[in-house]
């Protein structure tokens, strides 16, 4: 985009001015995936794209050297202290300073399973740079608790018990508190270059578990829908889909194609008819997510939408149905509009990225122009309804399903980064006013509109995963000593665990060669190792404008 100065003054404020030594209590998940992936992509980056982020001072032995990996490796080592629990799993907030966590003061001192469950594509990136095992390990634990629970076809309850490992109820949703553990399974197998096939195996587990207990349709339309089941899967479904839970449709065409195109994936011999019904689940989800956006007066969605479903609900595994191609007519009495309820209370609109996320990865991966189409039109109803008059910005919506919109008169901090939210994160951070001379920098929903409408070859997808807060990491191979260091135990049908059943362990199926005959890095961490065999294939881009 041609902001070289603001990167360049970015890039002065971290050198000069960010200290994480600070006595102040922080969201382990929230400051994982912003702050330790902002740092790890953008070394990433500017160590690819170098024509993009010119960093004279990058150079071996100037000062400055590795500047984003050396801050990134602070603030893990403080994270790190979110760890040290009863179970491994990590506790929801963590003190910078003292490195002393504790759980929420809510949900029974719970931590949320998403948020426990998705920090591993920033650890186990920053473990393969440093060559510093404990970050690895420490993060892929967490997984191996959650799966030692042995839960229900794959489908987790959204709550877990940082101290014991356990689950707290048996609310199971992917929309929040549930959606990005989902998410990072399949990145987790693409990250290691699919080398790590538990994590496909605990994917297409629990996407066969949505399939069996969670995709319904509604009454007219034949809608798609991914519903809930807060009282357990035994219990009524509940025809209800978060915004947050659009980020599915796209994640679902990524691991059906590995982010190759579908025509490219396809000349694969392991191409099979799974594969088929997850692009046209995608497909069909997609539809339906569009479709909050057009059932609102605004053009933009709500935060929660309900649907109008028939009694007894009718599952995909009893028949599976697609809506109509009319389904996005215009008209105010449209018949589909009828399956979508919108809720005075979840009508309000919060610049959410799930949507045109999935609209990214739907256009990258199907080449439909269609979905680049519906981007656009859900941008310009962003400028006309949430633009700020004086141009200083934009605002989410509190009643987004009426014309005109209540606004909120606050910017979320996914669509722009401004000052004010990193202060609220960092309140004793010093200079950051005088340091930092721009309102904000483009955050996740704006970076995956820029990502739609960008070149196909700009961050070719099967080179990349993006993390859950839209930042860009490279896939690489498992090297320094590192390897999947656990085994899944025996289930039976429904993926629960068979007890006192022998595991059979597979040999691995790539030989790893310790450095020094352990796992701990030969040098210091400063000591970089990039992913060169895919990075040298990504080749440097230009942006315009």
């Amino acid at each position: 985009m041609n902001l070289t100065s603001r990167l360049s003054h970015a890039r002065e404020w971290i050198s000069t001015s960010l200290d994480y030594n600070q006595d102040h209590e922080v969201n382990t998940f929230e400051t994982t995936i912003r702050m330790l992936g902002g740092l790890l992509s953008a070394h990433y980056l500017s160590k690819t794209y170098p024509e993009m982020a010119p960093l004279t001072d990058d150079d071996r032995g100037k000062p400055g050297e590795d500047l984003y990996l050396e801050k990134a490796a602070d603030l893990a080592d403080r994270l790190l202290g979110a760890f040290n629990t009863g179970s491994g799993v990590p506790y929801a907030n963590v003190n910078l300073k003292t490195q002393h966590g504790r759980g929420p003061y809510v949900d029974g001192g719970a931590s949320s399973t998403a948020e426990a469950a998705s920090l591993q594509l920033e650890f186990k990136y920053l473990a393969m740079l440093t060559g510093e095992a404990t970050y690895w390990e420490k993060s892929e634990r967490v997984i191996q608790v959650i799966d030692d629970n042995g839960m229900e076809d794959g489908l987790l309850p959204i709550f877990i018990y940082a101290d014991r490992g356990n689950f707290r109820g048996e609310n199971i949703r992917l929309g929040s508190r549930g959606d990005s553990y989902y998410e990072y399974l399949i990145k987790q197998y693409l990250q290691t270059s699919k080398q790590e096939l538990v994590y496909l195996e605990m994917w297409n587990q629990a996407l066969a578990g949505v399939r069996k207990h969670l995709i319904t349709y509604s009454r007219h339309a034949n809608l798609t829908i991914l519903a809930e089941r807060p009282d357990g899967l035994s219990k009524k479904l509940f025809p209800k889909m978060d915004h947050l839970l659009c980020f599915m449709p796209g994640t679902i065409a990524l691991g059906a194609t590995g982010g190759l195109t579908v025509t490219e994936a396809k000349k694969s011999k392991s191409w099979s008819q799974k594969q088929d019904d997850d692009i046209e689940l995608a497909r069909e989800l997609t539809k339906t997510c569009w479709g909050m956006y057009k059932a609102s007066a605004t053009g933009l969605a709500p935060e929660i939408t309900h649907f109008n479903i028939s009694d007894p609900p009718r599952f995909e595994v009893d028949g599976r149905l697609s809506s109509a191609d009319i389904l996005f007519e215009s008209t105010a009495n449209a018949s589909w509009k009828a399956d979508y309820i919108i809720k005075s209370q979840d009508s309000h609109n919060l610049q959410r990225p799930e949507t045109v996320e999935t609209l990214f990865y739907m256009w990258r991966i199907t080449g439909e122009t269609m979905y680049r189409e519906w981007g656009w039109e859900m941008f310009k109803s962003f400028v006309k309804y949430t633009a700020a008059a004086d141009g200083s910005g934009f605002t989410s919506l509190s009643k987004a399903n009426q014309i005109p919109p209540v606004i909120k008169d606050d910017m979320e901090s996914f669509w722009l980064v401004s000052k004010a939210s990193i202060t609220s994160l960092y309140p004793t951070l010093p200079n950051l006013e005088s340091e930092t001379n721009a309102t904000g920098t483009k955050a996740e929903t704006l970076k995956y509109f820029y990502l739609l409408f960008s070149p196909t070859d700009l961050l070719p997808l099967d080179q990349i995963v993006i993390n859950t807060e839209a930042h860009i990491f490279p896939r690489f191979e498992l090297q320094r000593g590192l390897k999947t260091g656990w085994h899944r135990k025996p289930r039976d049908s429904k993926g629960r665990i068979i007890p006192d059943a022998p595991m059979d362990i597979a040999p691995a199926r790539h030989t790893v060669v310790k450095e020094n005959g352990g796992t701990k890095p030969a040098v210091k961490r400063v000591q970089v190792t990039d992913s060169k065999p895919n990075s040298e294939k990504l080749g440097a881009k230009t942006f315009s404008g």
